[in-house]
């Protein structure tokens, strides 16, 4: 076998749909006409904060015969939702570079 990728290999791991609050753009049924007209086998759907439109992806991919990875995009604010500093959790942030260290 190639140490290329294969195209129907490849997925997209990171996709807004249409019920995505922040930023949806793909509307389920081009997005699997796509998916399918490229050869993919496989996509994921990572909405901002909701899976409401889990089950139909869920749905709509499998009767393209598509497997669907059903994925969230959320945030983590245990001050409240204004909160827009870096988080330390349980090490690797270093508060003087303000980066990740690597050890």
């Amino acid at each position: 076998m190639s140490d290329r990728i294969r195209q129907d290999d490849f997925a997209h791991l990171h996709v807004h749909t249409e019920y995505s609050m922040l930023d949806g753009a793909a509307r389920l049924d081009d997005l699997f006409a796509r998916v399918s007209a490229v050869g993919q086998k496989s996509i994921a759907m990572t909405d901002h904060g909701n899976l409401y439109g889990a089950y139909e992806f869920y749905t709509k991919a499998r009767a393209a015969d598509i497997k669907p990875i059903i994925g969230l995009e959320g945030y983590y604010a245990p001050h409240g939702r204004g909160e827009r500093s870096p988080m330390n959790f349980g090490g690797g942030y270093d508060d003087n570079a303000g980066e990740i260290s690597e050890g």
